[in-house]
């Protein structure tokens, strides 16, 4: 078993939040895991992204060659497109449908989401709106990480949520708890998509 991940967005979208409660989450499953990231430029709204290796067996790279991602997550609709190269042909798509416009010729979205839409195994949701209905715009990434939950092998929910625990827990009950219920926001959400 394993699940080769990538997780693409902008710099303050917290990919990297989401790689350490994923990451943290198969270390208490007693999974390998192998991790590499890019920050090209994360505080000006450049492009974050992170390599995500999880297996039952040892890993020996750390990066995810073209053609064989499982799961590309994207907190940003273009950053998705952008990583299309390396998804796997069975692999999903699980992408926010807000764009993070941080370049003057940024497409409109209806020119990316009709690209993505060609794509057979697409899961999009409008992540920021779902926070904001749970009054926490900061916690899109995790509904997005909600979101992707069903795809993520052998770490099941009750995982990312003492996952989200041990990551947030130095901030308090409330922190923890508002990430855990925007987990649970973009799951559900998910869910019901695919009894649909």
């Amino acid at each position: 078993m394993k699940t080769d991940i990538i997780l693409a967005g902008v710099g303050g979208q917290g990919i990297l939040s989401i790689a350490a409660a994923i990451g943290t989450a198969a270390l208490n499953n007693e999974l390998y895991i192998k991790q590499a990231e890019t920050h090209g430029m994360s505080q000006r709204g450049g492009a974050v992204v992170s390599h995500l290796r999880i297996s039952d067996k040892p890993i020996y790279s750390d990066l995810i060659s073209e053609g064989e991602a499982d799961l590309i997550l994207a907190v940003e609709p273009l950053e998705a497109l952008r990583y299309l190269p390396y998804l796997a042909t069975k692999g999903y798509i699980v992408t926010n449908t807000t764009p993070f416009v941080n370049i003057p010729d940024y497409p409109t979205a209806e020119e990316i989401m009709k690209q993505l839409h060609q794509q057979t195994h697409l899961v999009a949701i409008d992540a920021d709106k779902v926070a904001e209905d749970l009054g926490n715009k900061l916690a899109s990434n995790m509904v997005m990480l909600g979101a992707a939950a069903r795809f993520l092998n052998h770490i099941d929910l009750t995982a990312l949520e003492k996952g989200i625990a041990e990551l947030f827990s130095r901030k308090g009950e409330e922190v923890v708890k508002a990430n855990v219920d925007a987990i649970h926001a973009g799951k559900t959400l998910v869910d019901k998509q695919f009894q649909d």
